[in-house]
């Protein structure tokens, strides 16, 4: 494990809540100690109030920071004379304990601060680091766990017994009494690191150095396991999306659903006893909220909701108040041909499952394989926290999520203009979104794991089946297609056209768009909301403009193939319909020499020409991609086959 603190970048950082900051995205930016907001850290420091009064403080992290990028403003000072009364009660409902937590803070605008606050409070350290190193967890998740923690750590290291996080782990903590003089740190078994000292750079260090006598020792017992499984063959993506489609059936609604492949999961589903070794638990119980207690081995997701139905009813006297169960769903799905699947309300959320266990897979086999066996946490105590109050307290309080989220869509001509305005709207209603378009930039247009961005030219019509093959392994499924990559082509009477440009117009106007359709009907007809198809049109499909015979017969054409594929699709609950946009003039379609040539067309000047709507109204490519979104929303469940002019109003079209 490589040291990673540099004085040099540490000076960037002054003070010690600026050390604890430094620190923290250390801990924070390694994925084998951390992942997706897990561990937590503080510093004690005077705090200043505003009379100047000076008051000894904890600053702990806040919820909803990630460490990996935390800021000062990430911690949240409270008061260590409060912590220590609230520590010392019999009993504190974990609800109850964040309440007065929330209370005590020094800042109200301060973030909630971690549930593990009183634990930081209670240790005799100036600063603390903890985290849930896969190291460390592959020691404690063992039969022999503690002895092989004193043999790879040292018997200094204090080890604490697992204990349900928040008061209750606290109160442990403070009954064994404070570390032993000269103890680096603390083993919470079946948990994570704790390690202190009088300053962050000495926590961090500490850190390392433990983690670091873990993985040499492992690396003697237990090898990390290498090489790969039989190479996983290549799946129709109609299967995934049927697959997506019973998980979002399971879960009561749409459901983003990731593919994973790799060395490290086809070792894994090969293994002649993955069906017994999967269902052991996860490395640590906070990894319950995103990948549930189990992964689903193989592809009953019925039987797999039965099971899990069964666990809640089974374990519900565990929960601390009446449990509300959650969806049924798996959140990871293990299959010799299929590879690791794993699912969430949103991209991220299917993301941050993937992650998860990724790093839970070599653990599980170093376990198996040379530590006498993986042994997880019994299913009462996994049920405690993936039932936590204070989890069942996020659901009663979180709000509906956005209208798409779950949702996937794939959006051709996604580099610029409406195509681009499509997928950001679409983003932004929490849909996930595969971008096509000839232009590399559309890899990068957006960010995060709702964007894949594919460089296609959609008259390549193998490149883009391509893409939609990697589009559902990267979503499960389509449910939205939006068909908005078009041309214009060269201004030109009937009699004097270039064939050739014609003919490019056409094949990417109609004919790619022809394409598209076609494959993802199969896809939309699986969708767990029902497909949904937007053509972007033009207002020269009803109103046709001279010198643009090209381009008005493309969308011309283009509109009768959405009132085809309306009727055809209807029954598998598809609906189709086309946007006619005008006078989008921040689109590539449009440039000064294009705009100068159809406003002669006219006998208009430039700006005649732009303002010739009758509202006088200014439409962008954004206007236009609401208008498409919107038709993709349950708004218009009941509209198909409709031609929505976005134009400001055509004399000619009205």
């Amino acid at each position: 494990m490589e040291d990673r603190w540099r004085s040099g970048e540490a000076a960037r950082f002054p003070g010690p809540l600026g050390e604890c900051v430094y620190g923290s995205r250390l801990l924070g930016s390694d994925p084998a100690l951390v992942l997706h907001g897990g561990g937590n850290t503080s510093v004690k420091m005077d705090f200043a109030d505003i009379t100047g009064r000076r008051i000894e403080a904890l600053y702990v992290k806040g919820s909803g920071w990630d460490l990996a990028s935390i800021e000062a403003e990430g911690f949240t000072p409270l008061p260590l004379d409060r912590l220590r009364e609230l520590a010392a009660l019999d009993a504190l409902p974990d609800v109850e304990m964040m309440r007065e937590l929330g209370a005590a803070r020094l800042d109200p605008e301060a973030p909630m601060p971690s549930v593990e606050t009183l634990l930081h409070a209670l240790l005799p350290h100036r600063a603390v680091q903890h985290s849930h190193a896969d190291a460390v967890v592959t020691l404690t998740n063992t039969p022999g766990g503690k002895r092989l923690v004193r043999e790879a750590l040292g018997a200094e290291v204090m080890i604490v017994p697992y204990v349900m996080p928040g008061f209750d782990l606290a109160k442990t903590a403070a009954e064994m009494g404070p570390p032993p003089d000269g103890a680096p740190g603390m083993v919470l078994m079946n948990h994570g690191l704790f390690t202190f000292g009088p300053d962050t750079r000495t926590a961090y260090r500490r850190h390392i150095e433990l983690i670091d006598r873990a993985e040499r020792w492992l690396a003697e017992a237990a090898p990390a396991p290498e090489g790969s499984g039989p190479p996983l063959p290549p799946v129709d993506r109609r299967e995934l999306a049927g697959l997506r489609r019973r998980i979002s059936k399971a879960a009561g609604r749409a459901m983003v659903v990731r593919r994973g492949a790799g060395e490290e999961v086809s070792r894994f589903t090969a293994r002649p006893d993955l069906d017994d070794l999967a269902r052991r638990g996860p490395l640590t119980p906070d990894h319950v909220i995103r990948t549930k207690r189990l992964p689903m081995v193989g592809r009953g997701v019925e039987e797999y909701a039965d099971a899990y139905r069964e666990y809640f009813a089974a374990w519900r006297g565990r929960a601390r108040t009446e449990p509300v169960m959650l969806d049924p769903a798996p959140r990871v799905v293990l299959d010799p041909e299929l590879g690791m699947l794993t699912a969430g309300e949103t991209a991220a959320a299917a993301a941050a499952a993937a992650d998860i266990y990724r790093r839970t897979i070599p653990v599980l086999e170093r376990a198996e394989d040379h530590l006498g066996g993986y042994r997880a946490l019994p299913p009462g105590d996994l049920f405690e926290v993936e039932y936590w109050d204070l989890e069942q307290a996020k659901l009663r309080r979180a709000g509906a999520p956005p209208e798409l989220a779950g949702a996937a869509a794939v959006v051709t001509g996604a580099a610029s203009g409406i195509g681009r305005a499509c997928a950001a709207e679409l983003l932004a209603r929490g849909c996930a979104v595969a971008g096509l378009d000839r232009d590399p930039k559309v890899e990068e247009a957006f960010s995060g794991p709702a964007w894949l961005g594919a460089a296609v030219d959609v008259t390549d019509h193998r490149a883009q089946e391509e893409a939609l093959d990697r589009a559902v392994e990267q979503f499960g499924g389509v449910d939205i297609a939006v068909a908005a990559a078009g041309v214009f082509g060269a201004s030109a009477p009937v009699g004097g056209m270039d064939m050739e440009g014609w003919r490019r117009v056409m094949e990417v106007n109609l004919d790619a768009a022809a394409a598209l359709l076609a494959g993802v009907h199969p896809l939309l007809a699986q969708s767990p909301i029902g497909g949904r198809a937007v053509l972007i049109g033009s207002r020269n499909a009803p109103a046709p403009g001279k010198g643009a015979a090209a381009y008005s017969a493309s969308k011309a054409a283009l509109t009768q193939l959405g009132r085809v594929a309306a009727l055809e699709w209807a029954a598998d609950g598809i609906r189709v319909n086309v946007v006619h946009p005008d006078a989008v003039f921040d689109t590539g379609l449009w440039t000064e020499e294009l705009l100068a040539a159809r406003a002669a067309e006219y006998g208009m000047s430039v700006d005649e020409y732009k303002t010739r709507n009758l509202l006088g109204c200014e439409v962008t490519s954004e206007t236009v991609a609401k208008a498409a979104a919107a038709l993709c929303s349950d708004d218009f469940s009941a509209t198909t086959a409709a031609q929505v002019p976005v134009d400001g109003g055509h004399p000619r079209a009205v």
